[in-house]
């Protein structure tokens, strides 16, 4: 039988946003998974991986050998601190792609981004650092998804929009072509946004409307 030519990689985080991150890199069939790392090291085993430290263990890990990670993290502020925090350690940050998903050749790509099965990426559009575009979500043609942004499981997103760094767009809503959501903003399951949100705002109804702004206390 072959050796496997799969590459060890750690995951940060054991909560259910990692369950669904552990399978998407089990069937790429790039990395082998050596197991997770979280704030809690006596949580359960996950899928059949054990919890085998802390952040505090990264960097001897790194010395150990193991040179790829992936941040299996839900909220957006608390991924992106820690996947900076990780590739200071000196650990490459991969993608984690569902081979189901459909991304276009001329798509930009990060790193640290989770895309989902079923979601669709088009020509020409950017996804920053430690995104993530849920299950079944579509990106349309030439947008821009900010670092550390979510758009959650089937949003409809067209053309030209521009989603701000760590802004959320709740499952099932869409966003109508050029429009911009803003930095740290959020829109609420199945929204209709028909104009730009600004940063910090809350947004839900059809069609979105402003609700509240959240703290801009975020990381720069």
């Amino acid at each position: 039988m072959p050796l496997s030519t799969s590459l060890p990689l750690v995951i940060i985080g054991a909560g259910g946003h990692a369950k669904v991150v552990i399978e998407l890199l089990r069937a790429s069939g790039n990395f082998q998974i050596a197991g997770l790392i979280d704030r809690d090291a006596a949580r359960s085993p996950i899928l059949g991986l054990s919890i085998f430290g802390t952040d505090a263990d990264l960097p001897r890990l790194r010395r150990e050998g193991i040179r790829h990670a992936f941040v299996g993290i839900g909220d957006n502020l608390r991924r992106l601190q820690v996947g900076r925090h990780v590739r200071q350690v000196g650990f490459e940050m991969v993608n984690a792609i569902s081979p189901a998903a459909v991304v276009s050749d001329s798509a930009r790509l990060g790193c640290g981004i989770a895309v989902m099965a079923g979601a669709v990426i088009n020509a020409e559009t950017r996804i920053d650092d430690f995104s993530v575009i849920n299950t079944c979500a579509s990106i349309d043609h030439d947008c821009w998804i900010g670092e550390g942004a979510h758009v959650a499981v089937g949003c409809s997103i067209a053309g030209n929009v521009k989603i701000g760094r760590l802004a959320f767009v709740g499952a099932g809503a869409t966003v109508i072509p050029q429009k911009t959501i803003g930095e740290n903003a959020l829109i609420g399951a199945g929204a209709c946004v028909v104009r730009d949100i600004p940063d910090g705002a809350r947004a839900w109804g059809v069609p979105a409307k402003i609700k509240e702004h959240r703290s801009q206390n975020h990381s720069g």
